[in-house]
């Protein structure tokens, strides 16, 4: 070898070890934006070092379960974004044009559903559980503090300004704010709060629809008409007289429609109120220059996947728009030209309106992997599953088994029994043979989650005929649901879709916090924490959209006598602390309660990434080209191949 190649070889390794660096760097700084959480967005975040904040939960964290499953978590969504590249380079070699009309046509017609005509607000109690627990205690006014312990679930504004927010574990909100002080939940306290504040929504709009617990939209156009007084003179009079009778602060958001007046809500926190103007070009302007993150229904698994392809504002979306369905699906492109032109929806009705689609359960638990337990397992989950038909008075058509490998990846599968079903017997029978499937094909398969669901429902009750199947409307008391909203949701008629993109894009985005914050409750407790309940009962209950319909709590109780006793998180009434009677119990307080409508398909951006197993064979499509990663309506030509392929799709998310 010459002089000149020593000096070649020499001058390779530092290069190679740069760009191994640079490859390390890029990775770790990904992560590190995942490890910021999904509430980013939340008030009181603007002026805070996001990248020192990283750094810290980055160093606290590192090495735990919750550090180990992000990184996981962002390794997949990489993968995943590399495919989307890769896609996007091979149709920029192509014609296009045909996709570009498609998309102007999609505008067009999105134009003519402009609704500029109604005064939709959107109102949101300022750090709602942390200003309930001022009220008791005033002293707390002046001093970081939040609620919750193993999780944050709300944190005042003092506390923001050092980076915490809803969504963080409590030793990761500690290491960003030493002064922290956690208080538990007070579920009983935080629902008679709200309670009062919907005594007075609902005299401006008595068909109000409760979002959450601390949150509510309105339609004033009547109000204002029959008083003849101005949209934001209303609502700053609404505001004024919740304060008055409450002792609670909230802001609120005015716009034309229920996207734009959400995206308002969180322009003047806390204590404040903002109003898009009710024409065209006012709207535009406001979006142009909107973060996508800022829009309800884009999450962080979403926002990188836009970032990737040069989607960064509203504004990016159009020139982009002839790549849209090819790289994200029919349905995506659609809500993201909605979102573009700042259209939403201008339907506000109670949540006992909206239509119930599915019923299911689930549970997590340690890993399993036993097949004699995991049988038990399967069983028990039908029986519980059997419980909540017969309270709802439904049994269904399609029977869908939902499982998460130890992995994290979740694979579900779906079935058609000859007869609609609904007792425990059926619903084993028929989901038994969809677990040893699995397991035939996942050798050593073990487990941490279990959940069944049956789609296509019939309603049991006595007192009428169902003459419209699955598309009759299951009207619920609205006084046992108030402050629950329904679910977005889609009829599993073949694949056509049935609500707006927007809803459904919403509810994924909800589904996916809630998803997470549950997730994060459980790994948060090998650090110390004892909390309360698990996120199914604490952070979802915020929310206001949890039911055994949809997810079964596993509660996480140290008894260490038998005489010792838990508050019910949802009606406060003492209960043995024992894990099955605790779970029962709340099982029973939930169904009562709350209102939970399925998304059927994986529709959702935001949908949870299956991680790669090296023993499972080819379960889905790529997500560049697949139906079961993307976001669309199927094509009638492809329903045939969906029905076939009923074992590919998600449910749940």
């Amino acid at each position: 070898m010459s002089a000149t190649d020593d000096a070649s070889a020499e001058d390779e390794v530092p290069a190679k070890v740069a760009h191994e660096k640079d490859e390390k760097e890029a990775e770790h700084g990904t992560l590190k934006y995942q490890l910021l959480g999904p509430s980013l967005t939340k008030a009181g975040q603007d002026a805070v070092d996001q990248q020192k904040v990283s750094e810290i939960i980055y160093n606290a964290s590192k090495g735990s379960k919750f550090f180990n499953n992000e990184e996981v978590r962002d390794k997949v969504l990489t993968e995943k974004i590399t495919k989307i590249l890769a896609r996007k380079a091979q149709l920029d070699k192509l014609d296009i044009s045909h996709d570009l009309r498609r998309a102007d046509e999609c505008v067009a017609e999105l134009e003519l559903s402009r609704d500029l005509s109604q005064h939709i607000v959107h109102l949101d109690c300022d750090a709602f559980y942390a200003a309930v627990e001022e009220l008791d205690r005033p002293e707390l006014k002046d001093v970081p503090f939040a609620v919750g312990k193993g999780v944050i679930t709300t944190c005042n504004y003092h506390a923001r300004k050092f980076g915490c927010r809803s969504g963080m574990a409590g030793f990761v909100a500690k290491k960003l704010c030493p002064q922290l002080i956690c208080l538990p939940q007070n579920f009983a306290k935080y629902t008679a709060k709200a309670e009062e504040v919907r005594a007075v929504i609902a005299q401006y709009d008595p068909r109000f629809e409760s979002a959450s617990i601390d949150e509510a939209y309105l339609n004033i156009t009547s109000y204002c008409e029959e008083r003849q007084m101005d949209p934001e003179e209303a609502v700053s009079q609404l505001r004024a007289e919740v304060h008055e009778k409450t002792k609670i602060t909230v802001s609120a958001g005015i716009a034309p429609n229920a996207k734009l007046a959400k995206i308002a809500s969180n322009r003047n926190k806390p204590n404040g109120q903002f109003r898009i103007a009710a024409d065209r070009a006012s709207i535009m302007t406001f979006m142009a220059e909107l973060p996508c993150r800022k829009v309800n229904g884009v999450g962080r698994v979403f926002e990188r996947e836009l970032a990737a392809v040069g989607i960064k504002t509203c504004a990016d979306i159009y020139p982009q728009r002839g790549y849209l369905t090819k790289l994200f699906g029919d349905k995506a492109a659609e809500f993201l030209l909605q979102t573009y032109l700042g259209i939403g929806r201008t339907a506000v009705k109670p949540a006992g309106e909206y239509e119930r689609k599915s019923v299911g359960t689930e549970s997590t638990f340690q890993d399993m992997s036993d097949s004699t337990v995991l049988r038990n397992k399967l069983l028990a989950t039908a029986e519980e599953l059997q419980g909540d038909l017969e309270r709802t008075g439904f049994k269904g058509r399609t029977l869908c088994l939902k499982v998460k490998l130890h992995t994290y990846e979740v694979l579900t599968r779906q079935t058609v029994p000859p007869f609609a079903i609904w007792k425990k017997d059926d619903l084993y029978k028929y989901s038994l043979p969809m677990l040893t499937k699995l397991e035939k094909e996942i050798p050593g398969m073990k487990l941490r989650l279990m959940g069944l669901r049956v789609t296509q429902l019939i309603s049991t009750k006595k007192g009428g005929a169902d003459f419209f199947g699955p598309h009759a409307k299951v009207l619920m008391n609205n006084k046992s649901n108030e402050g629950h909203k329904a679910e977005a949701s889609i009829i599993d008629d073949g694949g056509e879709w049935e609500v707006w993109p927007e809803e459904e894009f919403e509810a994924a985005a909800r589904q996916e916090h809630q998803e997470e914050m549950a997730e994060l409750e459980r790994l948060s407790q090998e650090q110390g924490y004892e909390p309360e309940t698990t996120a199914t009962s604490s952070t979802q209950h915020k929310h206001g959209r949890i039911l055994n319909e949809q997810t079964t709590p596993s509660v996480n109780v140290n008894v260490t006598g038998t005489d010792t006793f838990l508050p019910c998180p949802i009606c406060s009434v003492p209960q043995p602390a024992n894990d099955k009677t605790f779970n029962e119990h709340i099982d029973y307080c939930l169904s009562r309660q709350t209102i939970r409508e399925a998304v059927k398909d994986s529709g959702s951006p935001n949908s949870h990434i299956p991680v790669a197993h090296e023993n499972v064979p080819a379960l889905k499509k790529s997500a560049i080209g697949g139906n079961a990663l993307k976001r669309g309506r199927p094509k009638k030509s492809d329903r045939e191949t969906d029905q076939r392929n009923t074992k590919k799709r998600l449910f749940f998310t």
